[in-house]
């Protein structure tokens, strides 16, 4: 019926996800990172990057502000923050 899924690195690399991102953001705290790569495996635009414990970091040009990564999380090493634009007031 339906065939493989199948995500592949930043398919889109042309369409960077620029202001029509939710307003969340991921912030990669980095201090109980234990490499699991379940951030990685997750995101649906595989903007996160990482090769080792404490080193995984997101790609902000095409992370969409899902929340998956922070939500996988096991350490909760990963929270998601209110990003300000440039026309927000507070």
């Amino acid at each position: 019926m339906f065939g493989p899924l199948v995500v592949k690195p930043i398919k889109s690399k042309g369409d960077k996800t620029g202001a029509w991102r939710i307003k969340l953001r991921p912030k990669y705290l980095q201090k109980d990172c234990i490499a699991c790569k379940m951030c990685v495996l997750i995101c649906p635009e595989a903007c996160v990057r990482g090769k080792e414990k404490n080193t995984y970091n997101c790609d902000y040009n095409y992370c969409k502000g899902c929340g998956l990564c922070a939500a996988v999380c096991p350490k909760k090493d990963i929270l998601m923050f209110e990003e300000e634009f440039a026309g927000d007031k507070k």
